[in-house]
């Protein structure tokens, strides 16, 4: 971050909440011409600041109400077993996120979305629980989003 000046830092922030904003649209915004800013993108883009752009969608509306955070404890601490977690893990497409994390008695924090309850235990106990090495969940259900944010702040 060291080397990216004010106008870089703004595009990345402007871009965070509005992906789709055109260039034109966005080089007015940081007080640019369209072509020095398309460069700074393009540079932005091409040393993996910006990873990619998305959709984000509202889950209501397609049918995915229910939000768990789990807890993983594993059988072995070895570097194979979280590598075979991580491997299975990564193909069950209603894991939102994986974090191999310290200072709980999990080894990882799962969030995932499903439809409901029904299908949250389908997903416990026909993917999750079945992957080798697990032998603790524990669940927790989101009730209430307080603060939902995609953006990570540019200084």
């Amino acid at each position: 971050m060291n080397d990216l000046d004010s106008y870089d830092k703004h595009i990345l922030a402007i871009l965070q909440e509005e992906g789709k904003i055109s260039n034109q649209d966005l080089a007015e915004r940081v007080g640019l011409s369209a072509s020095p800013c398309l460069r700074r993108v393009k540079a932005l883009e091409e040393r993996g600041i910006i990873k990619s752009y998305r959709a984000l969608l509202d889950p209501k509306k397609v049918d995915l109400g229910l939000t768990a955070l789990i807890q993983i404890s594993m059988d072995k601490h070895t570097t194979e077993r979280f590598g075979s977690f991580e491997k299975e893990i990564m193909a069950i497409p209603e894991i939102l996120e994986c974090l191999l994390i310290t200072g709980q008695s999990a080894d990882y924090q799962l969030k995932v979305i499903v439809k409901d309850l029904e299908e949250y235990q389908k997903l416990l106990l026909q993917k999750i629980t079945k992957i080798p090495g697990v032998t603790g969940v524990h669940s927790s259900f989101v009730l209430n989003k307080v603060i939902e944010k995609t953006a990570i702040p540019v200084y």
